[in-house]
């Protein structure tokens, strides 16, 4: 067994049998592919099956020490990941890398928009230009439905159901579940596709929902720039993302009183655990209300 041949299979065990994402696999090869190339540019003979644990110490050793703790210990879980799939098949007995820790990472509460935020992005677009409605449409439905940038990218006309108000959404690893469109998401998307439907449109692209210039599919880079351009143009003094939109929705959801299994499901959060870090969010925001507000907490 050699290493090109085992990490392609590991890569289809990822994709299906554990029904990962394109970009969360592609992120498992990186870090494999890092390794492998370290094996082959230094020379050593030992293979999948032989693997030494001193080989691995000196590849974190040599190759991660100067980066930081969140890169270690995504390469480090990556390689965990692997090698307990060679255990799965039977490949090997024990994991080489098994007594290896990854290092403690402190808990990064995501950055959240205010309300007040949220509408200056939105009312931020020109809708005499000719993309206005569009990415004025897209902030909405980000932070309106707290869908994924790699759902709104893949968003079809044929899943939006307006009389209902609810979007059927394809998530993480082919996953379905139904998300609820709010009457503003809905109005503006109404509004942009009036727009859409007068312009010129791949036919291999009519049922993808935003559209470029050329009438084809928005990639994740064009959101994040479109994003980019709206809080720079606003002065918000935060650096945010399209991810920020999907915090602020959620963590605005528990302010008032949203239950965190209905968040979750929203989401589409396999485990509750990841909701919860909103709940964190939320304390957060007690205890800020507390020192500015309470006489004995100044």
């Amino acid at each position: 067994m050699d290493w090109d041949s085992s990490f392609e299979d590991f890569k289809n065990y990822l994709k299906l049998e554990r029904g990962l994402s394109i970009n969360s696999i592609k992120s498992y090869e990186y870090d494999l592919n890092l390794f492998r190339n370290y094996i082959k540019s230094n020379h050593i003979s030992e293979t999948p099956i032989n693997c030494k644990s001193d080989t691995l110490k000196e590849y974190l050793y040599n190759n991660l020490s100067n980066k930081k703790s969140r890169s270690q210990a995504r390469s480090i879980s990556a390689l965990k990941s692997y090698f307990n799939y060679l255990i799965f098949e039977g490949h090997i007995q024990k994991s080489p890398i098994s007594d290896i820790e990854s290092p403690k990472l402190d808990k990064k509460l995501p950055e959240v928009l205010t309300e007040k935020e949220i509408s200056k992005l939105i009312e931020s677009y020109d809708l005499n230009d000719n993309f206005g409605q569009r990415n004025r449409t897209i902030i909405e439905v980000l932070y309106g439905t707290g869908i994924r940038v790699s759902e709104l990218i893949n968003l079809k006309l044929s899943n939006i159901f307006f009389e209902e108000n609810i979007m059927k959404i394809i998530g993480k690893g082919n996953k379905e579940r139904f998300v609820p469109l709010g009457n503003i998401a809905s109005n503006e998307i109404k509004e942009y596709l009036k727009i859409r439907n007068k312009s010129i449109i791949d036919t291999r692209f009519s049922d993808i929902v935003f559209l470029n210039r050329y009438g084809r599919g928005l990639t994740r880079s064009m959101i994040f720039k479109i994003i980019s351009d709206s809080y720079k143009k606003v002065g918000l003094n935060k650096k945010i993302s399209p991810h920020t939109l999907r915090h602020s929705f959620a963590t605005h959801l528990l302010k008032n009183g949203a239950d965190l299994r209905t968040i979750q499901l929203i989401l589409g959060h396999e485990s509750i655990t990841t909701t919860e870090i909103y709940t964190h969010l939320d304390t957060y925001h007690l205890e800020e209300v507390l020192k500015k507000y309470h006489p004995r907490s100044k």
